[in-house]
């Protein structure tokens, strides 16, 4: 296919933390507020002239300070984390945004203040709770954290509006994006697709990566360029498939799989669009924070929520997507020595495979996965696998019609 006219621009985009757009952005007055987990809702961080940086420690090479500081077992995200803002990576930010979702993470916020990886007079980092189930008192629970953790600090620190209306403007522009997200994830149903996962990936991570404001134009452009694309004649990929799991915010993994000859057409992990490109309707008679807080509780899809019904929601969106999107198999995979992921992968990859007749490939990775030769290896054998069950099956419906046809 032809390539994409931004699609390189994208990729610098994604080189650093304190990418062209974030910096234009600092010089026009804005104020950027760091996050890196869905449970900290990102509309609420785009408030006013505040805009949210979902954080990603790209080009991460040794981790070597920040294991000394945390320790082996410590997920390599967090560490990469630590890292970069040792490095000095994070000196754009004006505050820093987290939530109580796992103990690692806790330790990237903990070292980011002890270490005072930004001296700002005003730099905050605030520390918010998330609740393990989804009721009335939780989620009562859930918008006073934002309101008195988030929000309140905030308007304290940077003296942003955080009105209802100005939380009501931000959900606008947010829903822009997320629209224009849908409907180019929605082409990734067809037969042959006219973008690939890898692509797909990288617009998606520059909209949680970039200015809202800024960021918006280049995905109209890109949305209007796929409508007229044209697919390769034939496709390129032997086998479809949907992944499942935990953060993945560098896009070179989807390119490794797809270079295996995997199609990527449904992305369920942290860093995804799903959750985290769904638009949030707002009624108008009913208190903005509290709906944004009830939006983001129901519909995550973290390994967090224990209770039964998020257990089984779990299950049922990824077999749903693997379906809608025409999925052979799923990908199940975590972040090495993630606790909450370590456990949702070992059991339901074993149940999507043995209970929903999905073939599953279970994985567990190092943050920095582009040159993994393990994980190559264990690509190609799933794809090769994908193709004879498919082989298989055109048979056998074969033997069937010309059964059918004899009788």
């Amino acid at each position: 296919m032809r390539d994409l006219k931004h699609l390189i621009y994208f990729e610098n985009l994604l080189d650093n933390a304190d990418n062209e757009l974030v910096e234009q952005a600092k010089r026009e007055g804005k104020l950027a507020v760091g996050y890196t987990c869905y449970h900290i809702p990102e509309v609420l961080l785009n408030v006013d002239n505040c805009f949210s940086v979902r954080l990603r420690a790209p080009r991460t090479g040794s981790i070597d300070i920040a294991t000394y500081y945390m320790s082996n077992y410590t997920c390599e995200f967090a560490r990469s984390l630590v890292e970069r803002g040792i490095e000095g990576g994070y000196q754009f930010l004006d505050g820093l945004a987290g939530v109580d979702a796992c103990s690692m993470m806790n330790r990237f916020y903990e070292h980011f203040e002890i270490l005072k990886m930004n001296e700002k007079e005003n730099f905050f980092v605030t520390h918010t709770d998330m609740p393990y189930k989804v009721e009335d008192y939780s989620v009562r629970s859930y918008v006073k954290q934002m309101r008195i953790r988030l929000l309140d600090v905030m308007s304290d620190k940077l003296g942003v509006d955080t009105s209802d209306a100005a939380i009501r403007k931000a959900v606008e522009e947010h829903n822009k994006v997320c629209r224009i997200l849908t409907e180019i994830g929605e082409m990734r149903k067809a037969d042959n697709p006219v973008i690939t996962g890898y692509e797909y990936h990288v617009l998606n991570l520059v909209s949680y990566t970039c200015p809202k404001y800024l960021i918006l134009p280049y995905l109209e452009e890109t949305l209007e360029e796929l409508k007229t694309r044209q697919p390769d004649p034939k496709p390129a990929f032997r086998a479809r498939v949907a992944i499942v799991g935990s953060e993945i915010d560098d896009p070179s993994l989807t390119k490794l799989l797809e270079d295996c000859g995997a199609l990527v057409v449904s992305d369920r992990y942290c860093y995804g669009s799903t959750p985290g490109r769904e638009v949030i309707e707002l009624k108008d008679d009913e208190d903005a924070l509290e709906q944004i807080c009830r939006f983001y509780m129901e519909h995550s899809e973290c390994a967090r929520y224990i209770s039964d019904e998020k257990v089984q929601q779990r299950r049922t969106t990824a077999d749903r997507l693997a379906r809608e999107f025409k999925a052979d198999g799923i990908i199940y995979e975590q972040m090495k020595f993630c606790d909450f992921w370590g456990f949702e992968r070992a059991l339901v990859s074993h149940i999507m495979s043995e209970e929903m007749g999905w073939p599953v490939l279970s994985i567990d990775r190092p943050y920095n996965a582009r040159s993994s030769g393990q994980l190559r290896t264990r690509f190609q054998a799933f794809v090769e696998s994908l193709e004879i069950k498919k082989i298989h099956k055109a048979q056998e419906e074969k033997n069937r019609t010309e059964k059918e046809a004899a009788v």
